[in-house]
């Protein structure tokens, strides 16, 4: 059994083996209590995109989840001409330069602790670090003093992880905690709000006319977003560099560094499931839907090619997949990948290292390492 099979176990010993089951049954499957399983890359990617039949915000969709703890104007949980708008507002601040300079200011204490650790012999924890290096990212973009790196990593673990796949809604008292979470960095977010800084996400949207609200709603999004899919993958792409020699690789042939970011993404798709509502009656490949029903895209299985190799190209339904498709592609993508890259210069400025203990998280959302400690070779 691999390292990466193990972790799937481990946060879904029944879920996992469901939904890679299910997928041996064909493209889409009914299944009671779940919904629509679609487990082909090319069937999820006609469901993402076609926004007409399939939406973010209908019974079972992820405005269920979300509204009652963000409000109803945050990407999360729009759709249509008002999502496209908020959208392309909110663009500005992940363009190239945006990232790579928020990236560098948040991630300058985090990384640099890090090259010094491991330059010195010491054992570190590499989970540990990047929650720091994500926290710190989130405060820069959604105004938070930088003290609140952990808390606002903490506050987006804590609500992920009260989601289940057989949960389409959380209840009173679990919106109520979710709330609770996000309410110690709304406040702050709202002060960056009242001083209109357009290097925030709170400042923007106020120059843009947006409401108060709006823009506490849209800090949430990113908290939620912006957290468990890095802890989750950062530390899994070291693990997978190492135990396939592509660690040491690296360092002779950094120009493959895109594909092994892309291979390791495919591997272990740090967004294992997606929702939508059907709209309208329609077909999701041979199974007939009602308008109402759900949708989950398990992009476990769609990218499910084998074992991690960098010098297996993917096919066209695969790419990008575990970022979404259409018009809900991430849009923090480009973020996302400069605190990447930025987190594996580090690691590599101090190669070879080595792994001296892994311990994967238990039943959680999002499959993650508790636990990754590495030292310099």
């Amino acid at each position: 059994m691999t390292p990466e099979t193990r972790l799937q176990l481990a946060a879904h010993p029944v879920a996992y083996p469901l939904l890679r089951g299910i997928a041996l049954l064909g493209p889409a499957v009914r299944v009671p209590r779940v919904g629509v399983v679609v487990s082909d890359a090319a069937l999820a990617k006609e469901v993402l995109t076609d926004t007409a039949k399939f939406t973010k915000t209908g019974p079972g969709s992820p405005a269920d989840l979300w509204t009652p703890v963000v409000g109803p104007s945050v990407l999360l949980n729009m759709d249509g001409a008002a999502h496209v708008a908020l959208r392309r507002k909110l663009s500005g601040l992940f363009t190239p330069r945006a990232v790579a300079g928020l990236c560098a200011r948040a991630g300058e204490g985090p990384l640099s602790r890090l090259r010094d650790d491991l330059a010195s012999g010491h054992e570190v924890d590499l989970v540990a670090v990047v929650r720091d290096l994500v926290g710190a990212v989130i405060c820069g973009l959604v105004g938070l003093d930088a003290a609140q790196a952990r808390q606002a990593a903490d506050a987006g673990s804590a609500i992920t992880g009260m989601v289940r796949l057989g949960r389409p809604r959380l209840g009173p008292a679990q919106v109520a905690r979710a709330r609770a979470a996000l309410g110690t960095l709304t406040t702050p977010a709202a002060k960056a709000y009242a001083e209109g800084d357009p290097s925030t996400v709170p400042g923007r949207m106020r120059e843009l006319g947006l409401g108060e609200d709006e823009a506490l709603g849209a800090v949430a999004a990113f908290v939620l977003t912006g957290t468990e899919t890095l802890v989750s993958y950062i530390p899994r792409l070291v693990a997978l560099l190492h135990d396939s020699g592509w660690l040491t690789r690296l360092l002779a042939e950094p120009e493959r560094t895109g594909d092994v970011v892309a291979e390791a993404l495919r591997v272990t798709v740090p967004s294992p499931v997606m929702l939508r509502s059907v709209a309208v009656d329609t077909w999701v490949g041979p199974v007939a839907v009602r308008r109402g029903d759900r949708v989950v895209i398990a992009t476990i299985s769609a990218c499910a090619l084998g074992p991690f190799d960098p010098d297996r190209p993917h096919p066209h339904a695969v790419r990008q997949l575990w970022f979404g498709a259409g018009p809900h592609f991430c849009l923090g993508m480009p973020l996302a990948d400069a605190e990447i890259r930025a987190f594996l210069d580090a690691v590599l400025s101090a190669a070879p290292v080595s792994i001296v203990e892994r311990k994967a998280a238990r039943r959680v959302l999002v499959p993650h390492y508790e636990r990754l400690v590495v030292r310099r070779a």
